[in-house]
């Protein structure tokens, strides 16, 4: 690859690709405009508009208000206008954006972003208060403490639910399928999220769950994968990667992850914009998943991390870059994918610093599958679809809200249909039956929250059947076997 590219990648390497507040973002200090855009002339009508509705708001509104604020507000106003992803970041939004990107930071653990004027959850953090609470994906906020959410913005909702380490929050939940709001009073805490978490799930067969996609995403599997090899002391006979509720994170942890499973070179995304800087074709090569490091994280694995079975679980909370990563494996025919339909976010947001206190989160691209699929708004369709199992015949599930159905969001540009679920081959699903006594937070008492692989997780017991059967193919076909 020329230079050139690869210093359009280096500009990027921080581009966001999250589906919430909280998401971790770099940072772009390279702002590039649209030429276009310095020829075209500025709408005087519309300009003059603006004026006096400003001009009337300082004269007659009931109370004084600074410059400054209406200002912000209507820059706040333009922005949110375009799309549900970019956002105009005051010094308070900044400051936030940038503590969100350490990976560690104090709070409750919930990814989340606004939906009608609520904060609804996009998915809580792994081994966190909120996560160990019972709360949901598609759950929505509607107090903290005392302070009714809605007419808060959701830099604010988010200020209110992080303070001091061990002080308490009481949370007011709304969740479909209850009749009553439920409460829950959480400990803040020092989040440290662990983007890769691994386990044996039995002889043979290994489970890797990826919650976040960081900094060291990369490097923390290739380690991951190492391990199992390591302790099953033989080569393994599958993996399932698991990106359930996975909101995204960081553009080269998607790369990295699917560099890991994938041929060198081979092409994982590439994006769309207007400007040439947004203009990207990544694949599975160290330049474009390793910032610092010269050593390749994937470079001493086993040879047969390449080749072995491997199925990919996913749910409506993966988003971005984990549909970067599941739709990669897909295309290349290297992974199935196994769940329910992913949330279908396929864009790429930006941060453009205006000045050294705030800046622009801006939509500046669409991404593409490298069989040139776009998932805006329609996600990625599993090989087999594996509804998680009911509770007694109650569907256990948050509002299962997805990027077609927040308002203004893009279209998809190939598929008129986006908000539509594509018809697969293969549905698999269940009722099983379990005792009635969940607590408020709808959780098993005598379950345990963190534990990794479970017996009752029947989305994953059905990742590890698919790959046994891919196992007994594979030994069909193998030379002397028994047909």
């Amino acid at each position: 690859m020329s230079h050139k590219p690869y210093s359009r990648w280096k500009k990027v390497s921080l581009l966001a690709a999250g589906a919430g507040l909280g998401v971790a973002l770099s940072l772009s200090f390279n702002a590039s405009a649209d030429k276009d855009s310095v020829s075209n002339p500025l709408p005087i009508d519309e300009l003059r508009a603006f004026s006096t509705v400003f001009g009337v708001i300082k004269q007659s509104y009931v109370e004084p208000v600074e410059d400054k604020k209406l200002i912000n507000e209507a820059i706040k106003g333009m922005v949110a206008g375009l799309d549900p992803h970019s956002s105009y970041l005051d010094e308070a939004a900044f400051k936030e954006l940038k503590v969100n990107t350490q990976g560690e930071f104090g709070g409750l653990g919930i990814e989340v972003n606004m939906e009608d004027g609520l904060v609804r959850v996009v998915s809580p953090i792994e081994d966190t208060p909120a996560y160990r609470a019972g709360v949901k994906p598609g759950d929505f906020i509607a107090k903290i403490g005392d302070t009714q959410v809605q007419g808060l913005t959701l830099n604010e909702a988010v200020a209110k639910m992080r303070g001091k380490v061990g002080e308490p929050v009481t949370l007011t939940l709304l969740r479909k399928g209850e009749t009553k709001p439920i409460v829950v009073t959480l400990k803040r805490a020092i989040i440290k999220v662990q983007s890769v978490k691994y386990k044996l799930a039995e002889p043979g067969y290994g489970y890797i769950r990826v919650t976040q996609f960081q900094e060291h995403t990369s490097e923390n599997l290739g380690q991951a994968i190492e391990a199992l090899y390591k302790e099953n002391k033989a080569p393994l006979k599958g993996i399932v990667l698991d990106l359930r509720n996975d909101p995204g994170g960081l553009l080269d942890g998607a790369v990295g992850v699917s560099a890991a499973f994938l041929p060198k070179d081979a092409l994982v995304v590439y994006t769309e914009g207007r400007v040439a800087d947004s203009k990207i074709r990544l694949t599975a090569n160290p330049q474009f998943y390793q910032r610092d490091s010269k050593k390749d994280f994937f470079k001493d694995l086993p040879a047969d991390a390449k080749n072995v079975p491997l199925v990919v679980l996913v749910n409506g909370g993966s988003a971005s870059a984990s549909e970067i990563v599941a739709g990669a494996l897909q295309d290349h025919k290297r992974a199935l994918v196994v769940g329910t339909q992913t949330f279908g976010k396929g864009s790429v947001q930006t941060i453009l610093p205006i000045d050294a206190k705030s800046a622009l989160k801006l939509t500046t691209a669409r991404y593409f599958t490298p069989n040139g699929r776009s998932i805006q708004a329609k996600g990625i369709t599993p090989d087999i679809i594996v509804e998680d199992a009911t509770l007694n015949g109650k569907e256990d599930f948050g509002l299962r809200l997805r990027e077609s159905d927040l308002g203004k969001h893009l279209d998809n540009p190939s598929d008129k249909d986006a908000g539509k679920t594509e018809a697969t081959p293969a549905v698999v699903k269940t009722e099983i039956k379990k005792p009635a006594k969940l607590n408020a937070s709808g959780i098993d008492p005598d379950e345990n929250p963190r534990e990794l692989v479970s017996k009752s997780d029947f989305q994953l017991q059905q990742a590890l059947n698919v790959l046994k059967v891919q196992q007994l193919m594979l030994n069909k076909d193998k030379p002397g076997a028994k047909k």
